[in-house]
């Protein structure tokens, strides 16, 4: 029950991102393009990251979705969705989520 509440909860955020597209300028530098997703990654210092929706349906990222769920739930203050990684990581899961 928990991870179909979560993966709502995921769609919810994305169509929120794709309503507040048509409202806001391309000019932006927050600015997240039909079918993606804006990621914040890192230990200390979150950095923002904008990855294709797709990827919710990589076995890869669902674990880190899932861990991530464990330590930061539902509450995204940035206004994307916070990952509970380090950025060498991210790069190495998205690289391998890229080739499959």
């Amino acid at each position: 029950m928990g991870l179909m509440r979560f993966f709502s909860s995921l769609i919810s955020i994305a169509k929120g991102f794709s309503r507040l597209n048509s409202y806001r300028s391309r000019n932006y530098h927050w600015d997240v393009p039909k079918g993606h997703l804006a990621v914040y990654v890192g230990e200390k210092e979150k950095r923002r990251f904008v990855v294709p929706i797709s990827y919710l349906e990589q076995p890869l990222f669902q674990n880190l979705l899932r861990q991530s769920e464990e330590e930061f739930g539902f509450d995204h203050p940035m206004g994307g969705l916070t990952l509970s990684c380090q950025e060498e990581a991210f790069f190495q899961l998205t690289s391998i989520v890229l080739s499959l």
